[in-house]
């Protein structure tokens, strides 16, 4: 899988990037790191794979991992708190630029990541349980021409359409055929 090379000059030249700039240009907040993070193929197919094979958002794949690298977590542990909400949102439009650039697309509203912990004006938002420590939210995405695998919701819709006599109810993956033969 080609990787999608995101340099600060593409990152600033995207419509949200740009709004950013205090981010990417601030030299005491390890932006460059994040870039160098995101240029790599293994990461960017956990990303890619993280939707049709899991049915999760792509950060998933890879942000335990990037909250585990120490200068991130030091980063993010000790920032006031605009600054880390800011880098924080910053590291999510990295996302949304490399999985467009990959032919994703954005189909609804972000989901939670993980259970917040109570928020507090001094210290940095972060969970107590969950995907992730640090990140609050992650979008979920489809590929532009059509998701290799159907959701459990399609595949159930597309059952109760081919069995004309029976009801059939359908459970979080589990599916139950009922009536007479």
């Amino acid at each position: 899988m080609a990787v999608m090379r995101v340099s600060r000059q593409v990152f600033l030249s995207d419509a949200q990037g740009k709004k950013f700039a205090d981010v990417a240009n601030d030299v005491n907040q390890p932006f460059d790191f994040v870039l160098k993070f995101f240029d790599d193929s293994d990461r960017q197919r956990r990303m890619h794979e993280s939707e049709p094979h899991h049915a999760r958002a792509p950060w998933d794949g890879i942000v335990r991992e990037l909250e585990a690298q120490s200068v991130i977590d030091r980063f993010l542990r000790g920032a006031e708190v605009r600054r880390n909400t800011r880098f924080r949102q910053a590291i999510e439009v990295l996302v949304r630029i490399i999985m467009e650039g990959k032919k994703w697309q954005k189909p609804g509203p972000q989901g939670p990541l993980a259970t917040q912990a109570s928020r507090s004006n001094h210290h940095p938002a972060h969970h107590t349980g969950g995907m992730a420590f640090w990140f609050v939210r992650a979008e979920r995405y489809e590929l532009a021409d059509s998701m290799a695998y159907s959701s459990v919701r399609q595949r159930c819709q597309e059952l109760k359409s081919s069995v004309p006599r029976r009801s059939i109810r359908c459970v979080v993956g589990i599916i139950q055929l009922s009536g007479q033969d």
